[in-house]
Parts: structure tokens; sequence; C-alpha cells
């Protein structure tokens, strides 16, 4: 059996991954475009303190994020140890009381639901800033020990070792599908070249919709710009240092090597423009320095641009196309892309060869959003 997986970020990686573990012969299909969203992305696993997520959306998050230690051991038993994730902890803040009660509720109830939370706490002032030194001296926090870390880039760099180590195959260019006379993809074509296939698996993040055209197929599906700001604070040992989340869609997280990541913009409407802009910048640190006031003296090391791909609902896209069942999908996953990705690469990969999906995906099934041109 051979499948082709077209995108190269965490969602397609981490299904080829899953498939040449089973012994599928994979092909990978690297456009190479810049403002992958996996490559920006901050990376908070903690969908326990989401105030957004809901229903099967939450459902499906906090399963793919108890997923990840699960994928972390894969990995090293197939050599490659430097992943990134690490479990550090999740302070969500506010200096209104009210708000840290409404937030410890939620993170209880989860809690008795979902192992993986581990304990949660609520902090003063003075416990809270001794996790996260930089925070503003008047924010209490509600402590979740349960929560994680990765970097896009360096998960992508292990899954793509790991699928090459075990025979994968890769080819850089734009894939269109190869569709024959009844209707049937047999493959992609790229640059010239014809590549036959069993299945075909779209994961291009924003671009997925222009592959699905010669199906007759219109994915409503757009880009969400991010921009994406990394600090350094000379001389601090950050590594251990939670993620902080505010009440609000900004965030703060560290890294080793005393780094600090803020984030985000949601720029709905940019479209693909790669380029980092004043507002942006301002909009990032602004809110970050209105929460952590200890950053004002680190110093501006990058921002990075990624491309979320956004759907009309703000669900992931999951599963096969009803008429082409050859073809799957895995798009969708907006600002939750490195929490949902991995797991959701797994459940396709089931699906690639034929198991049936270990969760429902009727929520996700792409038919409940596209208008066909034909």
């Amino acid at each position: 059996m051979r499948v082709i997986v077209v995108g190269s970020g965490i969602a397609g990686m981490s299904c080829a991954y899953q498939l040449v573990r089973q012994g599928v012969r994979v092909l990978v299909v690297d456009a190479g475009l810049s403002g992958l969203a996996t490559a920006a992305g901050a990376g908070i696993i903690s969908p326990w303190t989401s105030r957004s997520l809901a229903g099967p959306t939450y459902q499906l998050a906090a399963r793919a994020a108890a997923y990840y230690p699960e994928l972390v051991d894969q990995l090293a038993e197939d050599g490659q140890r430097e992943t990134s994730f690490e479990i550090v902890g999740a302070l969500t803040v506010a200096e209104d009381p009210a708000e840290l009660d409404a937030a410890y509720q939620r993170a209880t109830e989860r809690a008795a639901a979902e192992p993986a939370v581990g304990t949660v706490r609520r902090l003063d002032s003075a416990e809270a800033g001794a996790l996260f030194p930089p925070l503003a001296a008047e924010l209490g926090a509600v402590h979740v020990s349960g929560a994680g870390r990765v970097d896009g880039r360096v998960l992508r760099t292990a899954l793509g070792a790991a699928i090459r180590a075990l025979s994968g195959e890769f080819v850089t260019g734009t894939a269109t599908l190869n569709v024959a006379a009844a209707g049937t993809v047999r493959g992609v074509q790229v640059a010239g070249t014809s590549y036959e296939a069993d299945a075909v698996v779209v994961a291009a993040g924003a671009w997925s919709g222009e592959l699905l055209a010669p199906l007759g197929v219109r994915l409503p599906i757009a880009p969400q710009r991010g921009q994406i700001v990394h600090l350094g604070l000379d001389g601090r040992d950050t590594s251990a240092w939670p993620v902080v989340q505010p009440m609000s869609s900004h965030y703060l997280l560290a890294f080793p090597g005393s780094r600090v990541v803020v984030g985000a913009t949601r720029e709905t409407g940019a479209g693909f423009d790669y380029r980092v802009t004043a507002a942006g910048q301002h909009q990032v640190l602004g809110a970050a320095l209105r929460v952590a006031p200890g950053l004002g003296a680190a110093t501006v090391l990058e921002t990075r641009v990624g491309f979320r791909p956004a759907v009309p609902d703000g669900s992931a896209v999951l599963g096969p196309l009803p008429d082409n069942p050859e073809v799957l999908l895995a798009t969708g996953y907006g600002a939750s892309g490195l929490t949902l990705a991995p797991y959701g690469g797994a459940v396709l990969a089931e699906l690639a060869v034929g198991r049936p999906a270990p969760i429902d995906l009727t929520p996700f099934r792409p038919e409940r959003l596209w208008t066909t041109t034909g």
C-alpha cells in the first residue's frame, strides 16, 4: 500500500510517521511555502485551561493533549529524543478573584474527567511570581500541573528524521490531484511527475482548499495570520517557567535558552501576507508587558509569522471526502494546531489503512463545510 501526504506541517508529518511505523509506503509532498503554521506556532498544550474550547472540539483537544507522551515515547523508540515537548504546567492569571474562581472551577471539573490535567491549585500573586518572575505583582493565578509546551519546528524535525529512517520519502513542489476519468483520485502530480497512491492525505494547512478544486469541491478555509514575538532574557534560566494564559487570546511561554515567546495576533482577512507589521508588534508586545512588565528589558530576538488554517465554524476538518474516500483531510485546526495535529494525524493514519477511527469524526467531517462547484 502507498499513501501520499500533501503537507509537511505537524498534521501531515504525524500522519506520515504513523503510517511508516505500520510498514506503509509513504511519500510526503512539501511545497516549501513561507508561513507554515507549524513553524510559527507557540505550542501550548493545555486545552483544559481554555475558555473557548467546548463540546466535541474540547473532547478532541483533551484526547490530543493526552496523546503527546505516547507520541514522544514512539519517537524515542525510533531514535528521536529531541522533540522539545515538556510538561511545565500553566498559569491562568487575572487580577479579578471572580475570574480566577471561574478558571479554578473549570479546570477542576475537567481534571475529574482527565487525569492528564494533573493537580489544580489557586496561587496568590507571590506564588505565581515565583514560578514566572516577570509577572505583574497584582496577578493571582490558577495553576494546572499537567500543561505542556512544544516547539513546532523541533517536533517537525524529529518526525521528519523518523520518517526518513523508516524509509519514508519526500519530494518538494506543489502537488495537484490526479483525477481519473471515473472521478477517483489516483495520486498526485508534482513538477510534471506523477506519483500513484492508494490514498492521498491533504494536510496542507491554509492552502488545503486549493487542492480540492479538481474534484469540484470548495472548502471554505482561509489563512489567519499570526505574529509571534520571541524575546531573550540574558542570564535567566527560563527552562522550567510555566505557560502563562491571561484572560485574553494572548499568552506567554518560555523555552530553554533564556527565551520567552509572546503572542499572538489573530488577523483574519490578511491573506497570505507574510510580513511583520508595526500594528502586530505593538499589539503583541503591549499585551505581554501588561501581564509581565518584567519583560520590558528583554531583547527582541525575532518575530515569526504563520498562517493558521481557519474555517467558519472554528472546528477541525478531519476525515474522508464522502465522494472520494481515498482522499482524507486534516486541516482547519486554527490556533490549536500544535495541540490537535499530532493526534489528528494518528486518526487519519488509521483511516488510510482501512481501520475505523478511534473517535467519532461526525462533528469534524469536511462535508459540513463545503459547497460544490459542479
